[in-house]
């Protein structure tokens, strides 16, 4: 039992490092996407907007499941943080591209378009899942 206990002391200080600086990532990646949409996506979701909560979910997915696997493969927390702002970066530009196919994309969202967020969501979660698979490679 003393091995164990040890083994946790010695492990957790990495663990709430690393742990730490990949949700930090999260949050700082989904705070400048939200600054990059021309509408303000809190105020949106809090006005029942549910296109805009759509969106939103998407993005944080779509940023959370790379940074989660890059987490697991990090050898330091140089890993974390530069694949971190590659993950931020390719969710802002399938953003951009979304909008550039759907014409007008953060009206569509301001206006509660249900498909064009679920469409954008989709596209977010799937490019994170790619992104996803290429770091662990």
């Amino acid at each position: 039992m003393d091995a164990v206990f040890q083994s946790i002391l010695s492990g957790a200080p990495f663990l709430l490092l690393h742990a730490g600086v990949t949700i930090a990532m999260l949050v700082v990646g989904v705070t400048l996407y939200m600054w990059m949409t021309p509408y303000e996506d809190i105020g949106q979701i809090r006005a029942g907007n549910s296109a805009a909560g759509i969106a939103l979910g998407g993005a944080i997915l779509g940023m959370a499941i790379p940074l989660a696997i890059t987490l697991r493969g990090s050898v330091n927390l140089w890993d974390i943080v530069l694949w971190g702002v590659l993950i931020v970066i390719l969710q802002m530009a399938v953003f951009k591209v979304m909008d550039l196919i759907l014409k007008d994309l953060p009206k569509r969202i301001e206006n509660g378009e249900i498909g064009a967020a679920v469409l954008l969501s989709c596209a977010k979660i799937s490019v994170g899942a790619i992104n996803a698979a290429a770091i662990a490679v």
